[in-house]
């Protein structure tokens, strides 16, 4: 129904009203609605329930969609900065394993940033993935940068060497490992 269409039963209400007014004034038994204005009257009422049922669900679903793009937001957000930041955890290990050959004793200051750096990245939910040599490919999990014969029959499919660590952000991959595949 359109704007002119209500105001014309609004109209014709309203006139049926003061008819019934004028009617009752003058003595005369009101008119009684027709028994077919009634059931269209009735239609109204469930026809303006359902469109207020339907524009209820709508927003509500509105509501539910923009919450959830709005975390998504903010962790899509949290994973561009994570991304950036793998980079330099990379460098700590690679420091941490030259310290550590080296038997450095005054790296201690360093091993000390290392682990603070680490627990802010699990803070937020960035947890490196366990990737070991013999274990299998999984390209969800891995990116295989080279094929290379396996040095022996058990490693064939599987990983010989894992060049880059990958990580997780929240049970997601955020950056794959770099593995070295035997075939």
């Amino acid at each position: 129904m359109d704007n002119t269409q209500i105001k014309e039963e609004l109209e014709n209400k309203e006139m049926v009203s003061e008819n019934t007014a004028a009617s009752a004034a003058a003595g005369q038994p009101a008119e009684q609605p027709q028994p077919d204005e009634a059931g269209k009257l009735k239609e109204e009422v469930a026809s303006a329930k359902d469109k207020y049922i339907r524009l209820y669900s709508e927003f509500e679903n509105f509501r539910r969609r923009t919450a959830k793009e709005k975390l998504e937001m903010v962790q899509s957000a949290n994973e561009q900065l994570i991304k950036a930041l793998l980079p330099v955890a990379d460098d700590f290990e690679r420091a941490e394993k030259s310290f550590r050959e080296k038997n450095d004793k005054d790296a201690e200051g360093f091993f000390l940033i290392q682990n603070k750096f680490r627990k802010v990245l699990e803070l937020y939910g960035v947890k490196p993935m366990d990737v070991q040599s013999g274990s299998s490919f999984n390209t969800d999990m891995h990116e295989a940068i080279t094929q290379i014969p396996a040095p022996d029959e058990s490693l064939k499919g599987k990983i010989v060497d894992v060049v880059e660590k990958g990580y997780l952000l929240n049970d997601k991959v955020v950056r794959f490992a770099k593995v070295v595949v035997g075939s």
